[in-house]
């Protein structure tokens, strides 16, 4: 061997094994957590759903701790999209590699809280791949309903871990859920006669279903039989009058047929039955905007602000409206709340 050669060699050499024993080091070496940190769980969870000042800050760093069980990792995840930032979007990409298939199926729940619906595909369409089944079928839940353009390449698989989401619903023991998540597949891939059956089977298992109900009549509405999910609407109304889920049903089919003042009944009667729930309030507020009770629609959005600070969505669409009533003084002490609990805030960056 050349003397020129050997010294490659043996450089070569030297350089594997520098790369070694960093790794090894690397790997071994434990990631050093404060005591602050490491005993702050509780304290950044409490702070998180509560919206308080300080909450994406200490979520995020809970949320790169290397020791954090993976129980704990999963409630956070679940608070993580009230927080948007760039920040919030790495730890979520992050945890789509983790070793806990649960904690992978939680950072899919994060991403698509935070990301819109039509650029979640670069970032989820890889673990349409993930080595676990329940994995890969929460991955193709959250990529239901894109367009093939929007899909890309990620169409070909996307279609695959959805026959295969078939295949293994029709093999599992019969539920009421299982009709139900078989129906949105069926939907997605615009075989309705299959998906008005499997609620029906739905329905067979479990009369009392509301889910079941409101699908079906949705289903109906898109197949163009507005009579007849019109009666199946009524009749379901007349047998549960005092369920908040149906009269907030009852809200989307008018707006969908374009009775505004008439959904409103019933978007009202929802929130009067269950005051507590976030989205028949927002729903409320929406449509009281759009019908021009500007004010109306801003006492909605408080109220949601009030018993539940954390809920963004709201807190944001009440500075805008704020903003169009030109209340600026309110807008300023809504934004100042916001740059508390999240400065990176995307809003705050785009100078809402």
């Amino acid at each position: 061997m050349s003397k020129s050669r050997r010294s490659a060699l043996v450089g070569l050499c030297a350089l594997l094994s520098i790369v070694l024993i960093t790794w090894y080091v690397t790997r071994s070496t434990p990631v050093a957590v404060t005591p602050a940190i490491a005993h702050g769980y509780a304290k950044a969870l409490k702070q998180a759903r509560n919206g308080e000042p300080g909450a994406a800050r200490v979520l995020y760093q809970q949320l790169g701790r290397p020791d954090l069980s993976d129980e704990r990792r999963v409630a956070l995840h679940a608070e993580l999209p009230n927080y948007p930032s760039p920040q919030a979007l790495k730890l979520a990409d992050k945890d789509l590699s983790n070793a806990s298939p649960l904690v992978r199926e939680a950072a899919i729940h994060s991403i698509v809280g935070l990301v819109p619906t039509g650029q979640r595909t670069l970032l989820l369409g890889p673990v349409l791949d993930d080595p676990e089944q329940p994995v890969r079928f929460a991955a193709a839940n959250a990529l239901l309903g894109l367009s093939p353009d929007t899909l890309g390449l990620y169409f070909g698989p996307l279609q695959q871990v959805l026959d295969e989401f078939v295949k293994t619903l029709k093999t599992e023991p019969e539920t009421a859920e299982s009709w139900i998540q078989l129906a949105r597949l069926y939907i997605h891939s615009a075989l309705l006669p299959e998906a008005q059956h499997a609620l029906e089977q739905a329905m067979r298992l479990q009369p009392e279903n509301l889910r079941a109900v409101v699908a079906q009549i949705e289903l109906l509405d898109k197949q163009g039989k507005s009579d007849e999910s019109r009666q199946l609407l009524a009749r379901q109304l007349a047998a549960h009058p005092e369920s908040a889920y149906l009269q907030h049903a009852l809200g989307l089919w008018l707006l969908h047929h374009g009775e505004r003042p008439y959904a409103l009944l019933g978007l009202s009667k929802a929130v009067e039955l269950e005051p507590d729930n976030q989205d028949y309030r927002y729903d409320l507020a929406t449509t009281l905007h759009d019908q021009q009770e500007l004010e109306a629609a801003q006492r909605q959005l408080e109220e949601i602000v009030q018993r539940h600070p954390a809920n963004r969505k709201a807190r944001v669409l009440l500075i805008n409206y704020w903003k169009e009533g030109g209340q600026l003084q309110n807008v300023q002490v809504l934004l100042a709340q916001l740059e508390q609990q999240n400065p990176d805030d995307p809003a705050l960056q785009q100078g809402l």
